[in-house]
């Protein structure tokens, strides 16, 4: 498949939450290469990954794509009931950053090396969008490519939370990425 896929002209092979299915992955891309697979391999995670998993994809991976979803461990747990969500994201991109760097584009301007951050702007500043880029600039790289992104839509149980229970709005959008340009990312895709 990922051969028929770089045949077809795609970019990349996107791997979509991979840990679970990567010893099958690393199987099938030993073969891949083998028939000339050249095209970047891309790991897209939701950013929970344990350091001890990232190491072992140390060479293999070409483009890191994580979420950052939440800037504090306590709104994760509220909203996720994820634990330590924010240090174990924090731990992880530092990792994929020391993998690969800041994002690198070809002439065509595809990526092609690197690591590209994303991160969802929720209502009411709940994904603690300064906190999360004060620490890319400043503890990653202040040319870490940053994607956020508008798309909040609330369903399944945001009614049960009324602070989540709307869209954002075009201001919390515009505040989110002033405040990634004020704490020095270069970087900002919006």
């Amino acid at each position: 498949m990922m051969i028929r896929l770089q045949d077809y002209g795609c970019h990349n092979i996107n791997l979509v939450t991979p840990t679970p299915q990567m010893p099958q992955i690393m199987k099938a891309l030993v073969l891949a290469i083998e028939q000339g697979l050249k095209i970047p391999l891309v790991y897209n995670t939701g950013g929970y990954d344990s350091v001890e998993t990232l190491r072992l994809l140390d060479g293999i991976v070409d483009i890191y794509m994580p979420d950052m979803k939440y800037g504090d461990d306590k709104t994760a747990k509220k909203y996720s009931l994820i634990r330590d969500y924010f240090k174990a994201a924090k731990n992880a991109v530092l990792e994929m950053h020391r993998q690969v760097g800041d994002l690198a584009v070809d002439e065509r301007g595809i990526a092609v090396r690197g690591l590209l951050v994303r991160h969802l702007v929720l209502p009411n500043n709940l994904a603690g969008s300064k906190e999360v880029f004060e620490f890319l600039a400043k503890e990653v790289s202040e040319n870490t490519t940053v994607n956020i992104m508008d798309q909040y839509h609330p369903c399944y149980k945001a009614s049960e939370h009324p602070e989540l229970d709307r869209r954002i709005t075009h201001d919390e959008y515009k505040e989110a990425v002033e405040i990634a340009r004020k704490a020095g990312l270069k970087s900002i895709l919006s």
